[in-house]
């Protein structure tokens, strides 16, 4: 989480060339008397390894800890003839199998000196706290950050960022960008930007709340289309919907329409398209 833009500048300060590649991992694994064998498509480079270990099913533990001790075994070596560290970049954590979470704390500890983690998830709820406590605050980031460049941040401007951002630190690396080109010096109360995604969510809430007719719920279809082609998680969507609408609801409706986003959520995970349980929920409003 808070280790990417630390490496991000260490990489920045060297010059480091970056080239980029496309792997099938493809390993053994020894699983007490048996052998295991996996495969796993990575992104990798000199510094770098980034892959899904959760793409492994229930076999992701193996890849949690065989890849952090392959990578400490071959640590680079930098100009000065220093053993350096490779950076391990982890998508999807939150859907390890609490077995691998447990194993990846573990490991964690045990090589911190041989290789950075970069931990990657759509709902931290879900990662164990013996793996969040162990990841730095962003406000230390987005303040390490402004060091790096000469910025005077102030702290509680960086927790207002922080918050507004949901405890997502690449929306919040993005949100100190953008506040950063809007206004400079920074105020305590300056104002922090939406995303243009939450911005127009926020438009369809109130589109619905305007008229709730089929021909304006077809007209929503488009918008809530445009948004999955950007590649917007729609889980993301249907949640932040939910977020808006209830903001513009009166208080006794905000309990049924809780029910209703919470079943259509579970079916859209059972199902494949989508776009019918999003629209089931709009449906209702």
């Amino acid at each position: 989480m808070s280790i990417s833009c630390i490496h991000v500048h260490s990489m920045k300060e060297h010059s480091i060339a970056m080239y980029f590649y496309f792997d099938v991992l493809r390993n053994w694994f020894q699983a007490g008397s048996r052998s295991i064998d996996l495969e796993l498509t990575t992104l990798s480079s000199a510094n770098h390894i980034e892959m899904t270990p959760s793409d492994a099913g229930f076999q992701d533990r193996y890849i949690v800890q065989e890849i952090i001790k392959e990578m400490a075994k071959n640590r680079p070596i930098d100009t000065k003839g220093k053993k350096g560290f490779k950076v391990l970049v982890l998508n999807d954590v939150d859907k390890l199998s609490r077995e691998a979470q447990h194993s990846l704390r573990r490991t964690m500890e045990k090589y911190s000196a041989y290789c950075r983690l970069i931990l990657c998830c759509n709902s931290s709820s879900r990662v164990t706290e013996a793996i969040r406590s162990r990841c730095l605050n962003i406000v230390e980031v987005l303040q390490f950050i402004g060091k790096k460049e000469g910025l005077i941040l102030p702290s509680s401007f960086a927790a207002r960022i922080a918050e507004k951002s949901n405890r997502n630190l690449r929306r919040a690396i993005l949100s100190f960008e953008t506040c950063r080109v809007q206004q400079y010096p920074f105020t305590d109360k300056q104002t922090i930007p939406p995303m243009d995604w939450e911005e127009y969510i926020s438009e369809i809430a109130s589109d619905i709340m305007k008229e709730q007719s089929p021909k304006r719920l077809f007209q929503v279809r488009g918008k809530l289309y445009e948004l999955l082609i950007n590649c917007i998680p729609p889980e993301i969507i249907l949640k932040r919907l939910l977020y808006e609408l209830l903001r513009k609801l009166d208080a006794e409706l905000k309990h049924e329409v809780c029910h209703w986003a919470a079943y259509y959520e579970h079916r859209m995970r059972l199902g494949q398209k989508a776009i019918f349980h999003i629209e089931g929920t709009l449906s209702l409003t």
